[in-house]
């Protein structure tokens, strides 16, 4: 017959056994990964911070770009068909945007064949797109090197990994090998997330910066063929 105390000698015994559920946070998992996946992960880090800081000054510059007057094309067709060239191009200055810019350089044309005025706004339009795309390419560079520098970190990882094991005398141990699994897992996730986020904002501003060259054709499209109506 089984006696009290040995039930609870039982219960002790399984208790002092049971393994402690560890937990570990973003800071230990990063330095848990050694020297070389500190410095991977810095890299990552430093990268998202460039993609963040372009992302948001294009997503400003944009949104200023956008911003036209409903009733700005009326007016300059207005002070055009008057013959007023001179506040038609104040105008323009005043409102200081892509669309203003390309009407302005119209208007500097007006007495010279539509088809020069036509390669004129297209000149300038080439210069409003390339400056709306600032540093755009920096985004997409930033989506592809990102997830080969954390894969390169996995890389370094299982080098470590192998070397560590090779020098183990051939008993394979876990906490061996920790150092260098755990430089392979947080780099390719930071590669990951880093790479996705800078491939989603150069995305976005990509749509953004085509509705601003649509708003652009379709203004000069306006213009030219109120230039080319009859009078």
């Amino acid at each position: 017959m089984i006696s009290l105390s040995a039930i609870q000698d039982e219960v002790e015994t399984l208790a002092d056994g049971e393994s402690v559920e560890k937990t570990l946070s973003i800071i230990e998992l990063i330095t848990s990964g050694g020297t070389s996946g500190m410095v991977i992960i810095i890299i990552l880090f430093l990268l998202l911070i460039v993609a963040t800081f372009i992302y948001f000054e294009r997503i400003f510059a944009i949104k200023a770009a956008s911003k036209v007057d409903s009733n700005f094309m009326n007016q300059i067709k207005d002070h055009v068909s008057n013959g007023k060239v001179d506040s038609a191009q104040m105008l323009c200055a005043q409102q200081n945007s892509p669309v203003s810019r390309l009407i302005a350089k119209g208007i500097t044309r007006i007495g010279k064949p539509l088809e020069d005025i036509n390669t004129a706004i297209e000149n300038a339009g080439r210069l409003e797109v390339y400056s709306l795309e600032k540093n755009v390419s920096v985004l997409a560079t930033i989506s592809g090197v990102a997830p080969m520098i954390g894969f390169l970190g996995t890389v370094v990882g299982m080098i470590i990994s192998i070397f560590e094991l090779a020098n183990a005398g051939g008993t394979i141990q876990m906490d061996v090998l920790a150092s260098g699994l755990y430089t392979a897992m947080t780099t390719t996730v930071g590669g990951l997330i880093v790479g996705i986020i800078a491939y989603v904002a150069y995305n976005h501003i990509v749509v953004k910066t085509n509705k601003v060259v649509y708003q652009m054709e379709a203004n000069s499209v306006e213009f030219l063929d109120h230039l080319n109506e009859p009078i």
